[in-house]
């Protein structure tokens, strides 16, 4: 089982250049400390927080990239974009990243977005359908007619294919049932949010392919999974870290119409919150738990977020030290449940309302 981390926001407080110089100091210690995907968000106009755009940062990044190491957008707002510029813009990065690209798409879930932009929030899911459509087209095809809902292509000839062949992985988040079912249509992988609890991944993953077969695809092996890790020398002082990196930027997020975050319970009940989304407790603890997950659910890589607004440049390079040093090790013996043996997830245990499995 391999790590990976995404990068986030910063206040705007700190200055461009402490910013810069933050970032490239927690890519380093990532990959010193054996983190295997470097992943991205994508927001805009977000008020007090300082969001990088993703693609731009992303090929800077590729510059210090050591060998295995990939990077990705998780996930890119796919709706906000013209799918002519985002096929060439992402082309370009899996060249410049020499074919270590991975492309998380979504359809949004800020209104505020998509109204500074003039599109139609309601639409983005048939958006983000037709813009995939278009983008895969873009990077396989020397010439592309498309005829949709929203745009219209005729004898466009493309001209930047990817360096991957046919194209880099995509990866299509989804909250929802329906969602999971577009990703299976569309995409390569799901990812899968923190808030999705064990048992109903387990479900969804049935879910996912069940259409995978529907369409005629071929069944996917391993989805990532965005987890926190928070190990600690006890489980009380690992919860105390998390709810110092992660309370107020979470509770945050809430407030910013992400609907599978409930403010009230972050406020009133975080540690109970905090134990149902995270993998948090002294080290051995934390690779129990995801030894637990991986029998269960087909989950590789896991991710996690190493900078909260909040945290130093040194905090961030201490807690990636302790995964290095502390899980990474543990991770690397851990193979997950392959999705591709499992034909009835019904049969395989998962864990029940106590947390036993069943």
């Amino acid at each position: 089982m391999d790590l990976g981390v995404i990068l986030g926001d910063v206040h705007t407080t700190l200055s461009p250049r402490e910013h810069l110089d933050g970032l490239l100091r927690q890519v380093e210690a990532a990959q010193r400390n054996g983190v295997r995907y470097i992943v991205m968000g994508h927001h805009y106009i977000y008020g007090d927080l300082r969001w990088l755009q993703p693609i731009p940062t992303l090929a800077r990044i590729a510059a210090e990239l050591d060998p295995g190491v990939k990077i990705g957008t998780m996930v890119v707002q796919v709706p906000l974009f013209h799918p002519v510029a985002l096929a060439e813009e992402l082309a370009t990065l899996d060249i410049l990243t020499r074919g270590n690209l991975i492309v998380g798409a979504g359809a949004g879930y800020r209104r505020e977005e998509f109204t500074a932009f003039g599109v139609d929030f309601d639409q983005r899911f048939a958006m983000m359908d037709e813009a995939l459509q278009i983008v895969r087209m873009m990077w396989t095809q020397d010439e592309v007619d498309f005829h949709g809902k929203f745009w219209r292509l005729d004898g466009v000839k493309t001209h930047i294919r990817p360096w991957q062949d046919p194209h880099p992985p995509i990866w299509i988040g989804a909250l929802r049932d329906s969602g999971v079912r577009r990703s299976a249509r569309l995409g390569d992988a799901w990812p899968v949010t923190p808030e999705t609890q064990t048992e109903d991944m387990h479900r969804m993953f049935g879910v996912y392919a069940a259409a995978r077969r529907r369409h005629g695809r071929p069944p996917v092996a391993r989805h990532p999974l965005r987890r926190e890790i928070v190990p600690g020398a006890t489980t009380e002082e690992a919860f105390r870290r998390f709810e110092f990196m992660a309370r107020d930027r979470l509770l945050a997020y809430a407030q910013r119409e992400l609907a599978t975050r409930d403010a009230g319970a972050l406020t009133d009940r975080f540690r109970q919150v905090a134990a149902k989304e995270a993998i948090i407790g002294t080290a051995e603890d934390c690779l129990d738990q995801l030894r637990t997950l991986a029998a269960q659910v087909p989950v590789d890589p896991v991710i996690v977020r190493a900078q909260w607004p909040d945290m130093t440049a040194d905090d961030v390079v201490a807690y990636l030290d302790d995964l290095g040093r502390d899980i990474v090790p543990g991770m690397r013996e851990i193979v997950p449940v392959d999705a591709r043996a499992v034909v009835d997830y019904s049969v395989v245990p998962h864990p029940g309302p106590t947390g036993e499995a069943r």
